[in-house]
């Protein structure tokens, strides 16, 4: 049985969404302590490649086709493997080595904002006024805040792992945007599981090409907790959740996910690793939040409950 037929009330979406933004934001701070026994490429490419591999294979059993055809949709999957899998984790793991997976959830939750700008620039019928560029700009600011050049240095470790979620964070917007033309009947978890699996394999190449070694990796009771949890639960499991709360409420809600995960992840860094948060990642955040709300003020305006389903 799909996932979306237990979508039937308000309250089983709710508890979705709650549990979505629980695994994607404590996924965060699995990273950081993965981190500590794993090299970075490797470490998120071995993620995908099982993780893909459970998601296409949902795909080909619940989907109405698995295997992508004609050349829009094999570029589609190339531009998110390439984009929303490779690029964005590779640059968020190695950010990780610098800064926690906390400031990191809060730099990524830019993620929509960019991608409202992007879509501006790229798509037609697409644009930004002036206030959209104010909460552009309140988001951007949201960034700066949360690196603290000021304060820190400009060539400290922190700024360069800020600078490197944010790469991470425009990479996955970018590929969003760009997937949004190629975009067929192909069912999304096998997009997703294509993008997964290509995503994987240019992880482990970078990972080879810089000397990245499996020899490299300590395997303990915590590597072993953090890959299993990244892999099957904040990885398969979680992007199949995703995939029937996209059916039940579409995009535009959805995208308020990626403001409870900076929450999730700074409970997750204190609860498991005594990290808290400082107050200018705090006040960054809420920056980046005002600035999402700018930009999508009347979808939220027209967003009346999850009793309403869309998309």
């Amino acid at each position: 049985m799909r996932f979306r037929n237990f979508l039937s009330t308000p309250e089983s979406i709710v508890a979705a969404f709650i549990l979505l933004a629980t695994l994607w934001g404590t996924s965060f701070v699995a990273i950081e302590v993965g981190l500590h026994y794993f090299p970075p490429l490797l470490f998120a490419g071995v993620r995908y490649a099982v993780a893909g591999a459970i998601v296409l294979g949902y795909a080909a059993v619940a989907a109405d086709r698995w295997l992508p055809s004609g050349r829009d949709e094999w570029l589609g999957v190339a531009v998110a493997g390439t984009f929303v899998i490779a690029a964005y984790h590779g640059f968020l793991y190695v950010g990780e080595l610098r800064i926690s997976g906390a400031v990191a959830a809060v730099v990524v939750s830019l993620s929509p904002v960019l991608t409202a700008v992007f879509a501006a620039a790229l798509l037609p019928n697409e644009r930004l006024g002036p206030v959209q560029i104010g909460g552009f700009a309140l988001g951007i600011v949201g960034v700066v805040v949360v690196a603290d050049p000021t304060a820190a240095g400009l060539g400290s470790a922190a700024v360069v792992g800020v600078a490197l979620a944010f790469a991470g964070a425009v990479a996955f917007s970018l590929g969003a945007v760009l997937l949004r033309p190629l975009r067929t009947d192909l069912p999304v978890a096998a997009l997703q599981g294509w993008a997964m699996l290509i995503g994987a394999g240019q992880l482990l190449g970078a990972a080879a090409a810089i000397g990245e070694s499996p020899a490299a990796i300590v395997w303990n009771g915590s590597s072993i907790a953090s890959l299993a949890y990244l892999t099957l639960l904040s990885g398969a499991f979680a992007f199949l959740l995703y995939f029937a709360l996209l059916d039940a409420v579409g995009p535009a809600q959805l995208h308020l996910v990626g403001y409870a995960e900076p929450v999730v992840a700074a409970v997750g860094s204190w609860a498991l690793l005594g990290q808290l948060i400082d107050g200018e990642a705090l006040i960054g955040f809420v920056a980046i939040l005002a600035g999402f709300l700018v930009l999508e003020r009347r979808e939220i305006a027209d967003y009346v409950g999850f009793d309403r389903p869309s998309g």
